[in-house]
Formats: C-alpha cells, structure tokens, sequence
C-alpha cells in the first residue's frame, strides 16, 4: 500500500466549508424559486387585470368580469324555476316509455300477423 501515506483524513475545517457550500447554494436556489414564484404571480395580477380590472365609465367603475358574472347570475335566476317542471316531465316521460313499449309490442304482433297472411 504505497499511497496510503497520501490518504488523510479531512479536516474538520474541510468538511464545514462543503456544509457551507451546500448550504448557500440550498438558499440560492430557494431564493431563486421564490423570486421566479413572485415574478409570474405578477405577471398573472397584471393580465387578470387587464382581462377583468377596473374600468371607469361614466364615473361608475365597470368590471368585465363583473359583468360577467351579473350575467350568468341573471341566467341562474330565470332558470331556477325549471328544476321542478323537469322533474315533471321526466315522470310524464315514463309513464309514456310504458305506453310507447306497448305500442311496439302490437306493433311486432301486427307484423308478424300480416307476414303470415302474405306467405299463406
């Protein structure tokens, strides 16, 4: 073993100064995520708000987004009444699933009946 005299130990100030490497380099880089966090939440505020911010017409601030809203509001509003109407008709609907059922059956009775009087 000639090179073992080459080996040593490392140091205590060796190992310190890599656990401080490592830990300034796990703070740059978190830092760099936060910043790039910051930078694109920016970017989204700044287009939400050019798509729906406030906008002065008349004196009276308008939001394009609040207009939608109101709007899909109105909508809910006026269609509120047709959840009980629809639960009519779909019973209404069954019960005439049960007659259109029946009409079929004659109906294949019918045919039937007259295939046989063709072919006799």
């Amino acid at each position: 073993m000639p090179r073992l005299p080459r080996l040593r130990a490392r140091t205590k100030l060796v190992a310190m100064n890599t656990m401080v490497l490592l830990t300034i380099i796990s703070v740059a880089g978190a830092s760099a995520l936060f910043l790039a966090l910051v930078w694109y939440l920016l970017h989204i505020i700044a287009e939400l708000e050019r798509i729906g911010g406030e906008r002065k017409v008349y004196g009276a601030p308008a939001s394009f987004l609040s207009k939608i809203r109101l709007g899909v509001r109105a909508i809910e509003v006026q269609t509120g009444g047709l959840a009980p109407q629809v639960t009519k008709l779909n019973g209404g609907l069954v019960a005439i699933l049960g007659g259109v059922k029946a009409i079929d059956t004659n109906l294949d009775g019918v045919i039937t009946a007259v295939s046989s009087q063709e072919g006799a």
